[in-house]
């Protein structure tokens, strides 16, 4: 992954330039704004301190370099970015070590707890909300704890579950799963970068969720390594021993430990992957078809709706390369339909199943006023599912401020989420914003809400931005009891909200828990407000 941005370091996104030229005029952004990262040679780390001999004795592999070390220092949130690209970090590891299997995880922990040097589990990198950060709170030193050599796959083509090491990235455990024949089926937008074990240590939730399940859902054991010793849930469909310590492992962000195996529900590869777009009149209507298919078990496996400015917005910056706008127009006009909210609908399985289930799903479409736009808006979609992060790199070269959050609620209480979020951002952000939304992760009693916002950053001042708009934001989703996230862990950022989450008494079980896994305190100080 690019040190400052986001995946191929040779990729770099397209966009039109009627779409850009758009986008400044709108948020008062001037060609002169923005600049690109620093060089590498210029970037500057706090000195490492040195790691002990015992630590260093059982590690596996070591790696002090400055470049091993910055690249472990920061997840992928706007702070993230910006601190990067600016080559001023105030926080490194001192130093990345390299376990080869679950024994050394073990040994390693165990030594760090007895020199007392903080650990940071490391899977991509990808957190958005401070979950990689390296803290080293009581401690002297930290050091980030790559997985990335834990990569086992095994298949049990009967039961259909595969055991799979935390080290995988999204595309290498579907390619050895798709040559099984099988698949995981978990694809968020993170997927490019993101690791098995940070889908589980995250509860991460993938854009066809609506069909396969968040991971959770997917997960049947789990096995947690922690300073004190390996924990390892049974490999059932189901148990009612008691409260389920799977539960608990997933969403830890390693705070308890490390997770070092994960086993999953598989499916059959689908012979088919069939997606296009709908626009609903309005937002409104749009979530009641959503739920209309939710409620009745029709929902496709991908479903995902765009409220009228992320519909807007997305066709303006997808230029030639989306859908031909005048066209669009043009259509919609016919269908007495100016403008709307697009919806993105995929069925993916066994061929005739796939297209009973999209008939389904048609009727409750047509009948709530969506009109079609047939297959060519699906295809697009697919295509650019994973480009929002080299958006965001791109836009940020160009003086746009731009970040995501989410959240979910009941279906009686979405609108009021909805509103309440927007306003607080557009508040916090001033007249010359963009804040949009997406319906995504549709449940038979709610959804969750996908904002993204725009603004010109002020150079200089772009964190105290972006801190006024998440508090803004996260204090509405308290006050309408919303959850402060739904698939992007909680990590350092969101912390500070876990009491109302699950009150205070809820973070004294938990800080419990984890003073009995890790009683020198070393995982991932700081994280889920447990330290």
């Amino acid at each position: 992954m690019k040190w400052w941005g986001w995946g191929d370091p040779d990729r770099r996104l397209s966009l039109p330039d009627a779409g850009i030229a758009a986008l400044r005029e709108e948020l008062g952004v001037s060609p002169d704004d923005g600049s690109e990262p620093v060089d590498l040679s210029q970037v500057q780390l706090p000195e490492a301190q040195g790691i002990p001999d015992g630590v260093r004795a059982v590690a596996g592999e070591v790696l002090e370099g400055t470049e091993d070390r910055l690249r472990r220092a920061a997840g992928r949130s706007y702070p993230d970015l910006v601190r990067l690209r600016s080559g001023r970090l105030e926080q490194a590891p001192d130093a990345v070590l390299r376990p080869g299997d679950a024994d050394a995880v073990q040994a390693t922990l165990a030594a760090c707890a007895e020199a007392g040097v903080a650990v940071v589990p490391y899977g991509g990198g990808t957190s958005v909300v401070g979950g990689v950060d390296a803290v080293a709170g009581e401690h002297d030193r930290v050091v980030s704890l790559d997985l990335a050599r834990l990569r086992d796959v095994e298949l049990d083509p009967v039961s259909l579950t595969a055991r799979l090491g935390p080290g995988l990235s999204g595309p290498d455990a579907e390619a050895a799963l798709g040559a099984l024949g099988v698949t995981l089926g978990h694809f968020p937008q993170s997927f490019e970068e993101a690791t098995i074990g940070g889908f589980a240590a995250t509860r991460s939730a993938g854009q066809a969720s609506s069909g396969y399940g968040r991971f959770d859902d997917l997960v049947t054991a789990i096995e947690l390594t922690a300073p004190v010793g390996r924990m390892r849930t049974l490999d059932v469909p189901h148990t009612a021993a008691g409260p389920s310590l799977r539960e608990l492992v997933l969403g830890s962000e390693g705070t308890m430990g490390v997770i070092t195996e994960v086993r999953c529900r598989v499916r059959p590869a689908p012979a088919v992957r069939l997606y296009e777009g709908w626009m609903a009149a309005d937002f409104e209507s749009g979530r009641e078809i959503i739920r209309e298919l939710a409620q009745r078990h029709e929902a496709p496996d991908v479903l995902r709706l765009s409220d009228e400015e992320e519909t807007r917005v997305s066709l303006d910056l997808a230029g030639t390369e989306g859908l031909a706008k005048r066209a669009l127009d043009a259509y919609l006009s016919v269908r007495r339909r100016r403008g709307g909210c697009l919806i993105i609908c995929g069925w993916e399985g066994e061929g005739e199943s796939a297209k009973r289930r999209r008939s389904l799903s048609q009727r409750s479409l047509r009948a709530g006023g969506a009109v079609p736009l047939g297959s060519s808006a699906g295809r697009s979609w697919e295509r650019n599912r994973y480009n929002g992060p080299y958006l965001r790199d791109e836009l940020m070269s160009r003086g746009v401020l731009v970040e995501t959050l989410e959240t979910a609620h009941t279906w009686s209480r979405l609108d009021e989420l909805y509103r309440a979020v927007a306003a607080a951002l557009r508040g916090a952000l001033g007249e010359r914003s963009i804040v949009m939304c997406h319906l995504s992760h549709a449940y038979a009693d709610g959804a969750s809400l996908y904002f993204t916002f725009f603004a010109r950053a002020r150079p200089g001042e772009e964190l105290d931005q972006w801190r006024a708009a998440k508090t803004a934001a996260c204090e509405a989703i308290v006050a309408t009891r919303g959850t402060i996230t739904h698939h992007h862990a909680v990590g350092r950022d969101h912390a500070p909200d876990m009491p109302a989450e699950i009150g205070e008494l809820g973070v004294e079980t938990l800080r419990a828990v984890k003073e009995r896994l890790d009683p020198a305190g070393i995982m991932n100080p700081g994280k889920l407000l447990l330290s």
